[in-house]
C-alpha cells in the first residue's frame, strides 16, 4: 500500500509524492513554486544567508545615522525669528487663520479662543498629515479624513486614530499685534 507520503527514486534525490499523487509535472503552478520536497526547495549557503544578514544589517544602520544626522541638523539651525501672523482684532473668537512659519510650506493654524488668547499649531494631523479644522465650540481641532480630535488648549489626540499631539507654536502679544515667536522643542 503506497500513501501520499512514500519515497521514490528521482535524478535529484529522494522526493515525496504530491498528495494527489500525481506527475511534478502535471501539478498546478502553485506547488512548483512552493514545494514540499525537501530535493526541490532551494538550498541557501551559510555564506549567502551571512551576505544578506550584513548587508540587510547595513542598511538599518545607515538609516538610523541618517536619522541621527538629520535631527543633530536640526538642532543646529537658527531658532526661526518672531513673525507678525495677525492683529488681535483680525479674528472673532473663535475665528481661525493659516500662517506659514517659520518658513512657506509649513502651514500653521491660529485660533482665537477668548479675548486675548490665542493657539497656534501645525496645520498637518500627526496621523496621516490630513489639514486640522478647528470645531471651537467644541474645543476641539478636527481632523476630517479619519474622524480624528484633538484638545484646542493642549494639542492632545482624543478621539480618533492620533497617538501624538499636534505640534504647537509659541505665540506673543505685542500690543495689538500677535507674533510666532518659536516653536513647541520637537517641532518641526
Amino acid at each position: 500500500m503506497t500513501d501520499s507520503f512514500s519515497r521514490r527514486s528521482d535524478p535529484i534525490g529522494p522526493q515525496s509524492v504530491p498528495p494527489d499523487g500525481g506527475r511534478s509535472a502535471t501539478q498546478p503552478r502553485w506547488r512548483r513554486d512552493f514545494p514540499i520536497d525537501w530535493a526541490e526547495d532551494d538550498y541557501v549557503s551559510r555564506r549567502e544567508l551571512l551576505k544578506f544578514v550584513v548587508l540587510t544589517s547595513g542598511a538599518f544602520a545607515a538609516g538610523q545615522l541618517w536619522i541621527l544626522a538629520r535631527s543633530l541638523w536640526r538642532r543646529s539651525a537658527p531658532r526661526p525669528g518672531p513673525l507678525a501672523v495677525a492683529t488681535v482684532d483680525e479674528l472673532p473668537v473663535g475665528g481661525a487663520k493659516t500662517f506659514a512659519y517659520p518658513s512657506e510650506g509649513t502651514t500653521r493654524l491660529l485660533v482665537r479662543t477668548g479675548a486675548r488668547t490665542f493657539v497656534a499649531y501645525d496645520q498637518r494631523c500627526t496621523h496621516l498629515q490630513c489639514p486640522v479644522v478647528p470645531a471651537v465650540e467644541r474645543g476641539k481641532l478636527h481632523c476630517p479624513c479619519h474622524n480624528g480630535w484633538f484638545d484646542l488648549q493642549t494639542g492632545e489626540p482624543t478621539g480618533g486614530p492620533p497617538q501624538r499631539r499636534l505640534p504647537r507654536v509659541d505665540l506673543e502679544i505685542r500690543g495689538e499685534q500677535v507674533y510666532a515667536v518659536g516653536l513647541e522643542k520637537g517641532a518641526t
